[in-house]
């Protein structure tokens, strides 16, 4: 028996305000995280909003009723404490609640820990600071709100156990934040296989360029994610005149919607260079992986990640990355071997040159999907899992339940 594989299977509850098919990186954590466990042979229930085009049935999924959250209107919240759904997480015998969530569901995920006296392990996925230009545009109240979002992000962190972050970079945040609770650095796994450029033909990924207008000559920088402001494609978009003057068989494909999307495709045609860019729309998840086979290179200037998720999609994907500098890309990104960094519009000018048109002998696909290897999905959920039979283990006492023995997933 592998020591670590094996031991009682759990039941476990994950409370989430978004849960597939949303396309964002909390839904996909969780969704991923659900499955792996399963795959571990614990029995993982989902209390999550109702949204719309979830499918009609799901394997222990619960769906509360939801609104639009009032300032991102594609973002939804569910309605506070529900008392037969109560009653229903009362009979499942719980060991442990993992919360994905600071606002209602993750508030009811604490009422039920603490009505059933469960250890409860919670995920910062978002940092809100970055976040506050929502709520206002005013300079001094945003300071307030970035004030408010820290105070609450560190209340929300010390009423649980434990919590998990995705980064090193979200741990020493939140440690500024004063969370004095123990912080588990568990980076988001991703199915590798997904996005492994094998998986596509090469006449799916030609029809799928010509459907877009991209000829066998282009060089296509790619973005995909959501297209907000704190992503800030802007700075990528003001660059692009100059750039595309040198080059012009550049095109930027951007794969995603958001509240920034109008603006960023007016900002285009001011700079007259919209005939240069390609905007997709929101796409089906379970075709991402086809279309990061667009790019040339997958480009960002974000900075508001915890973890970037879609960066290390798109190494998975053979595309090495261009982004502005950022705590969260020093595991993932190393310099001049699967991408490139910038803090300005000559780093990024620089970094496009190298990976586009410049012959140096680098493996820039094979390097980025080596780099990645660490991050499966299998090995996610069994981090995830050491965090929770950690938890559970402290001055505790539980019911044993026969061992078993996972089946085999490496």
């Amino acid at each position: 028996m592998d020591e670590g594989k094996a031991g009682s299977a759990l039941n476990i509850a994950l409370f989430t305000e978004t849960y597939y098919p949303e396309i964002n990186g909390v839904a996909t954590s969780v969704y991923t995280l659900k499955n792996e466990l399963e795959n571990r042979r614990h029995n993982v229930y989902v209390f999550t909003t109702t949204t719309p085009g979830a499918p009609e049935y799901e394997h222990n999924v619960f769906r509360v009723p939801s609104i639009p959250f009032i300032f991102i209107t594609e973002r939804r919240v569910g309605l506070f404490y529900q008392p037969k759904l109560a009653q229903v997480i009362k009979k499942l015998n719980l060991d442990i609640i993992h919360t994905h969530t600071e606002f209602s569901l993750g508030i009811f995920g604490r009422i039920m820990a603490r009505e059933l006296k469960l250890p409860i392990v919670h995920t910062y996925h978002t940092i809100y600071e970055d976040y506050t230009h929502y709520l206002t545009h005013v300079k001094a109240l945003d300071r307030r709100a970035k004030a408010f979002a820290r105070t609450y992000s560190k209340v929300a962190c010390n009423t649980a156990e434990q919590v998990i972050v995705p980064t090193e970079k979200t741990k020493e945040l939140l440690m500024r934040y004063s969370v004095h609770k123990d912080i588990s650095v568990v980076p988001t796994g991703i199915n590798l296989r997904k996005f492994d450029p094998k998986q596509y033909s090469a006449e799916e990924v030609n029809a799928l360029k010509k459907k877009y207008g991209i000829h066998p000559e282009d060089k296509v920088l790619l973005y995909i994610g959501r297209v907000s402001p704190e992503k800030n494609l802007e700075e990528i978009v003001n660059a692009m005149p100059e750039y595309m003057k040198v080059h012009a068989n550049v095109k930027f494909v951007v794969v995603g919607s958001g509240p920034a999307l109008e603006k960023l495709e007016t900002l285009t045609k001011v700079l007259h260079i919209a005939d240069r860019f390609i905007f997709t729309g929101a796409q089906p998840w379970d075709k991402i992986g086809l279309f990061y086979r667009l790019g040339d290179v997958f480009v960002s200037a974000s900075r508001s990640e915890t973890q970037g998720l879609t960066y290390i999609e798109a190494l998975a994907s053979g595309l090495p990355v261009v982004a502005r500098e950022d705590q969260c890309l020093v595991d993932i990104l190393q310099q001049g071997h699967n991408g490139y960094t910038f803090t300005d519009k000559e780093g990024l000018y620089h970094g496009l040159d190298q990976v586009l048109f410049l012959n140096n002998d680098t493996d820039y696909c094979g390097n980025a999907i080596q780099m990645v290897g660490r991050y499966s999905t299998q090995e996610f959920a069994y981090q995830v899992e050491h965090v929770y039979r950690q938890v559970m283990s402290r001055d505790r006492v539980f019911v044993k339940r026969p061992a078993y023995e996972t089946k085999k997933i490496y």
